[in-house]
């Protein structure tokens, strides 16, 4: 039917109310398909229409179980579910979901809605009306295709659809399909700052739980089914209390407070060997900063510098060391009244001992390999040292820097 097909890739493309409009106008032709009122109740539940979403819904399952079709069964009671999350019935919510986990205990989201039906029901006093369970497996609902319709009720349908179509404003950004939602994150001492690029987020139906060490993120997804990211558990615990989130056009801002400032994060997502929370206040000697964070990284290298020598970089502070321990051995057997000598080496003794070995080399090269050395030490801003002047004297010395670090000019 061209209105159904019309209707599925409005509600494919996040155009609600066209979606709405072409499943009525199919509804009007087949009053007894229950996968319409199923889509139906799809894009009335993301227009926030949710009483309009619980009715077709029961309808659908009323349909449904006339059919004895499975497969339509477990989809309208699932829609249904949603639908009484969404009206405030958690109670109700609940018995239908265990009806579609009696059915189909795979069904990819539904394990999202059990929990978020939970969670709202361990949060209601006794006596909640929200918390009574006043549904049944099967809607008490009135037989659509028992109803007899008109033109002009078909008409005035139609056109009640293209009256809410203009009141509404504009149609929202095409969301993100779930296959190319990326994230990034960035920091500083006190925070850090999450980004999920997601496009057309539904403010109303997102979830966003920020806990001491965990971040999770899930909202309805284009086709059906639902988007969910979850961090657990985060590199270092966070303040929830001073955290936030906002969710805009493109995308999900969070910023996490950092329990302990100044901590540097080197992931977002650490493990989970930590050491024991601090409780109450005088147990103030138990540290709250997970081990991987405490551990010491036993792989440090020293940097490596440049050089132009064939036989590869050397090890300047070994040679450093080197030279200081012969100077030591040096001074053991010069004689202590030896006033001219001492004054003698002055000069090149000053400084620390990488400066002490330059001088050194410097003071016993030829004239050519001094050239070499001053040449290619200036020209190439203090990155390459060179005592061959057959390579240097006839080029220009560019600055070749240590891995991970560039050279600036100023």
């Amino acid at each position: 039917m061209d209105q159904a097909a019309r209707g599925a890739t409005a509600l494919a493309n996040s155009n609600y109310d066209e979606a709405i409009k072409e499943y009525t106008s199919a509804i009007g032709v087949n009053p007894s398909a229950a996968r319409y009122y199923i889509q139906r109740s799809t894009a009335y539940q993301r227009s926030s229409r949710y009483a309009d979403a619980l009715a077709d819904a029961e309808t659908a399952a009323f349909l449904a179980y006339k059919r004895a079709s499975r497969d339509l069964i477990k989809d309208a009671q699932l829609r249904r579910g949603i639908a009484l999350y969404f009206t405030e019935r958690y109670a109700d919510a609940k018995f239908v979901l265990d009806i579609v986990r009696k059915m189909d205990d795979k069904e990819k989201s539904l394990a999202i809605w059990e929990s978020k039906v939970s969670k709202k029901l361990e949060g209601l006093e006794e006596g909640d009306e929200r918390g009574k369970l006043t549904a049944k497996e099967k809607p008490e609902v009135e037989d659509p295709s028992e109803k007899k319709k008109t033109a002009s009720t078909a008409a005035s349908s139609v056109n009640a659809v293209k009256e809410e179509k203009a009141a509404v404003a504009p149609a929202p950004v095409v969301p993100t399909p779930p296959s190319k939602i990326k994230h990034d994150w960035y920091q500083n001492n006190e925070n850090v700052y999450f980004t999920l690029l997601a496009k057309g987020v539904p403010k109303e139906s997102a979830t966003v739980d920020i806990a001491n060490t965990s971040l999770s993120i899930s909202f309805p997804a284009p086709g059906g089914s639902e988007f969910a990211y979850s961090v657990e558990p985060l590199w270092a615990e966070i303040d929830p209390s001073q955290s936030s989130f906002t969710i805009k056009a493109t995308k999900i801002e969070v910023t996490l407070k950092k329990a302990a400032p100044g901590i540097k994060w080197h992931a977002l997502e650490g493990d989970s060997d930590a050491l024991p929370a601090t409780t109450n206040a005088a147990d103030t000697n138990k540290s709250t900063i997970p081990l991987h964070i405490l551990k010491s990284n036993t792989q440090d290298k020293p940097p490596a510098y440049p050089t132009s020598s064939r036989k590869g970089a050397k090890n300047w502070d070994k040679l450093a060391a080197d030279l200081t321990k012969k100077k030591a051995k040096d001074d053991d057997t010069t004689t202590k009244g030896d006033d001219d000598d001492d004054a003698g080496v002055d000069d090149y003794e000053e400084g620390d001992e990488t400066s002490r070995f330059f001088k050194h080399l410097y003071k016993d090269a030829t004239p050519d390999q001094q050239r070499a050395m001053m040449k290619s030490y200036q020209e190439s801003g203090g990155t390459v040292l060179s005592t061959d002047w057959s390579q240097v004297g006839s080029k220009t010395i560019v600055p070749e820097p240590p891995e991970g670090m560039e050279a600036k000019k100023y």
